[in-house]
């Protein structure tokens, strides 16, 4: 007996039981294939799909990205650990904090003292902001990251390697040519936010104020973050992959990204669609796909959601565990809002290895600045960490442009 989708979408944001959860979302996956079939006949045998079916596949679109979306925030809620365990700088430093965070007392403790003011977190506050940047921001995820002590992290890639050849025992050896070497610098920037609390909060003795500090700064942090590594412009932010120079894949060559283009403006193919994707895939090197991610938006997804192969296979599939990754094509596939929504000429579909092809530079340390004048009654918390990134590999990534070239 079907059900309808309403019964699908007052579900989608019920219960927390993450089990229970996953067992709605591939119910509703499942009602998602029946719906999208029965349009994909209608659309052969009339050549248009009823409206009310194309609205009810929408829905269930939606559905199953809120039922995605509510997974993902129950089970980082269940993997927060405590952060009132023992510090591997001492619970003595820990309570220093505290004080300077409540209080505003700066104890002889010279170690938590920024040279530029304010108070240095405590270690394992700052490792729950950087894992749990890690768990809610999806590029840094799975890029590949550095943390480093200055201000700039340079690296030297080889774009050509020394020439070799075969030679025989006795034979005289030719001397061989130099490789070609070019620079990548990432520099880092600061990254800030300011939480605010009352007095009487503060004031509280059952407030971990690691943990405290922790929820509020990473949401807006890892915000911040994912918009900067797809399209920031490398002006006080990190460079985003999207900010490259853009070439067709048969022109690519070292410091652009190459592109494959849909052929129709705006869309894909009406008919093969899926070749253009296949396309996409092979213009990446084996080297880079065995670890490669598809990465596009929610409505991005919803369209791809769509799409079967010749033998009539969708090729989006679930994940098979409710913290796994959904896979398009044999592929995981991650989600990034910050990626272009389909149209003329976007570039709203990316694809491949970005543990090696982006890199993510943090800088250690997160420190906090206690403000209690600016704003009364409230105490402000001018915390900042430093940040940067890049591509490091330019043959490692992949886009498909929605254009006719």
């Amino acid at each position: 007996m079907d059900r309808t989708d309403d019964s699908f979408e007052i579900k989608a944001g019920t219960g927390g039981d993450v089990a229970g959860m996953f067992a709605e979302f591939s119910t509703a996956f499942e009602e998602f294939k029946r719906t999208n079939d029965q349009r994909l006949g209608e659309i052969e045998k009339r050549g248009s799909a009823d409206g009310l079916l194309e609205g009810k596949l929408d829905r269930l679109n939606a559905v199953l990205d809120g039922q995605k979306s509510a997974m993902d925030r129950a089970l980082a809620d269940k993997a927060r650990p405590m952060l009132d365990g023992k510090s591997a700088q001492g619970d003595e430093y820990k309570d220093a904090f505290s004080a300077y965070v409540k209080r505003g007392e700066e104890k002889a403790l010279s170690v938590g003292v920024a040279a530029d003011g304010g108070y240095v977190v405590p270690a394992e506050t700052e490792s729950e902001i950087t894992r749990r940047l890690t768990s809610v921001s999806p590029i840094r995820a799975i890029a590949g990251v550095r943390q480093v002590s200055g201000s700039v992290y340079k690296r030297a890639v080889s774009l050509t390697g020394p020439a070799t050849g075969w030679v025989g025992e006795t034979a005289s050896r030719a001397t061989t040519d130099s490789q070609t070497l070019a620079e990548l610098s990432y520099p880092t920037m600061e990254l800030y936010a300011m939480p605010a609390a009352t007095t009487a909060f503060l004031d509280d003795a059952a407030v971990d104020v690691g943990q405290w500090i922790a929820d509020e700064v990473n949401a807006a942090f890892a915000a911040q973050e994912t918009t900067a590594f797809v399209s920031g412009d490398g002006t006080n932010k990190p460079k985003g992959f999207l900010a490259s120079t853009m070439v067709a894949e048969a022109s690519w060559s070292w410091g652009n990204l190459g592109y494959i283009a849909t052929g129709v403006s705006g869309a894909l193919p009406t008919t093969s669609a899926s070749d253009v994707l296949i396309d996409l895939v092979y213009a990446l090197k084996a080297g880079y796909r065995q670890n490669a991610n598809w990465v596009m938006n929610r409505k991005t997804q919803g369209s791809l959601r769509k799409l079967k192969d010749a033998d009539g296979n969708y090729l989006w599939q679930p994940a098979a565990s409710a913290d796994g990754k959904a896979r398009f094509m044999g592929f995981d596939l991650v989600e990034a809002e910050d990626m272009p929504n389909i149209g003329a000429s976007s570039l709203s579909v990316a694809f491949g290895d970005f543990k090696r092809g982006y890199l993510i530079v943090d800088r250690q340390g997160v420190s906090v600045l206690r403000d209690p004048f600016s704003s009364k009654p409230y105490v402000l918390f001018y915390t900042t960490k430093r940040v940067g990134g890049g591509v490091a590999d330019y043959d490692a990534i992949k886009l498909l442009k929605f254009a006719a070239s």
